[in-house]
């Protein structure tokens, strides 16, 4: 059983977060640890407060697992500010941890922005290079790039610029925010790759990117090469997306046990 650990805050309403990570592990086979980094109080409505936990334990959280468990991948999602970031950063390297997907959580979908400049340029400056996949959405693209990203050339352009100036080995730059299919944009340093799946026209749509990031970690823990990681993922949250049952008022979450033949 290969094992991969999600760094990331917790959501109280299940939909995003460790809570989506850890559902995303298991539905893709693999054993799920956490290391969480903040607490939310949230439903489907809204986010109305949060706690960052001490840097010391988010580091003690991470240590614990390696030295037992250990961890065949890593994904890291929301990292509420540059100390924690840095802390984290600090912990890949001590323990070489590879592969590691990077989530940077920092834009609502509503394009509120989570973190202040000082935690985006740890984000860049820090985690990026240790990633082995970089996952922005387009708003968090323009975020990292200084740019606006409105068309499939600007994500293919975002998403080399992340590699070459970050060190990240790969980055994908999602596009879920745009009209039409929903288009992926992979570059993993030499080749572009584009992932294309059906919208879904649905309220069930909370942790989409958090749920897609996971996934791929899990895949790549197996042994599948990052092309094959991202297409396997995305289709995946594409049927967890479909298969979804609504919960709550607002945007709820997404079937992550579709194929078990039961509602979530």
């Amino acid at each position: 059983m290969k094992t991969v650990m999600t760094i990331a805050g917790s959501d109280s309403g299940g939909g995003a977060g460790i809570q989506a990570d850890l559902k995303a592990f298991a539905a893709n086979g693999v054993h799920g640890t956490s290391a969480i980094t903040a607490i939310t109080a949230q439903n489907t409505v809204a986010v109305t407060d949060v706690l960052a936990l001490p840097p010391s334990l988010v580091a003690n959280q991470i240590d614990a697992i390696i030295d037992d468990i250990g961890a065949d991948a890593v994904k890291t999602g929301m990292l509420p500010n540059a100390a924690i970031i840095e802390t984290v950063a600090d912990r890949i390297r001590a323990h070489s941890l590879n592969p590691v997907v990077i989530d940077p959580v920092m834009v609502t979908s509503s394009g509120t922005r989570l973190l202040e400049d000082a935690a985006v340029e740890a984000i860049r400056s820090r985690l990026m290079p240790l990633a082995t996949l970089v996952t922005p959405n387009t708003r968090e693209a323009a975020v990292l790039t200084g740019e606006q990203i409105v068309t499939l050339d600007d994500m293919r352009r975002a998403a080399r610029y992340l590699a070459e100036s970050t060190g990240a080995s790969a980055v994908l730059v999602k596009g879920g925010h745009f009209d039409g299919p929903a288009t992926d944009i992979l570059y993993d340093g030499s080749d572009f790759f584009v992932f294309t799946e059906e919208r879904i026209d649905t309220t069930s749509n909370h942790g989409t990117g958090c749920t897609l990031a996971s996934s791929i970690a899990a895949n790549l823990a197996k042994g599948a090469d990052l092309p094959t990681a991202v297409a396997n993922a995305k289709s995946y949250v594409t049927n967890a997306m479909r298969a979804a049952t609504p919960i709550g008022a607002g945007h709820g979450p997404l079937n992550h046990f579709y194929m078990l033949g039961s509602d979530e």
